[in-house]
């Protein structure tokens, strides 16, 4: 899953961004509504946590472009406002998703995945490819009945590759998937990454490289 987390208070968009990423969640972070809108331009992301009082481009202008446009994410607003009258302007915006301020981080966590569940490529919460289960909401991966012990990108990479289904995926499609926006795209950590997740796949070997191109399962 990759997140857009957008809100002006920069130490609590830095704090939830560093919480997701320690769920395996990719994470990126836009401070305003402007910096929103490059961002979904350059980027695909599943949902957007976005916070209703930007600076700016306010948070509802920003839910109206992006859902008037067929903007694919799903939207989780925030706000420090909690009243039923809030969450129906709220979601009348075009939000999928309503939070208020201060909200418990494993609830956040879980409305995420709730959201992802219900976003347009509908994958489903476990993947499963000749003998290798993966169970996204858990994160947990096994081979043959064998608990498999990954990074969070080593998941990524493999959630990735397995919503795939066969089709190969370029190492640029995998660094957006599984990395954040500050990740250089030259760099070579896909390919030091699918050689961990090989390696502690074992044999027969899952992953191959399609050459001048990328990976498939």
């Amino acid at each position: 899953m990759r997140v857009l987390v957008v809100e002006d208070e920069e130490e609590l968009a830095g704090m939830i961004a560093a919480g997701l990423r320690s769920s395996g969640i990719v994470a990126d972070v836009a401070l305003d509504g402007g910096q929103a809108m490059e961002m979904t331009a350059a980027a695909d992301y599943d949902v957007l946590v976005l916070d209703r009082d930007l600076p700016g481009i306010h948070g509802d202008a920003v839910c109206r472009m992006l859902t008037g446009a067929g903007y694919p994410a799903r939207i989780l607003m925030l706000t420090a406002a909690g009243s039923l009258r809030d969450l129906v302007d709220g979601l009348g915006k075009g939000a999928d998703d309503y939070l208020a301020k201060p909200f418990s981080y494993v609830e956040l966590v879980a409305r995420l995945q709730a959201l992802a569940r219900r976003g347009p490529s509908g994958t489903p919460a476990v993947l499963e490819h000749q003998g290798l289960r993966l169970d996204t909401l858990r994160r947990i991966a096994e081979r043959d009945g064998s608990l498999l012990w990954l990074t969070p990108k080593e998941f990524g990479v493999l959630e990735a590759l397995m919503t795939a289904d066969g089709a190969p995926l370029r190492p640029a499609d995998l660094l957006e998937m599984v990395w954040d926006c500050h990740t250089p795209p030259e760099s070579t950590t896909v390919k030091v990454t699918v050689h961990q997740l090989r390696r502690k796949l074992g044999p027969p070997p899952l992953i191959t490289t399609v050459p001048g191109f990328g990976y498939r399962l």
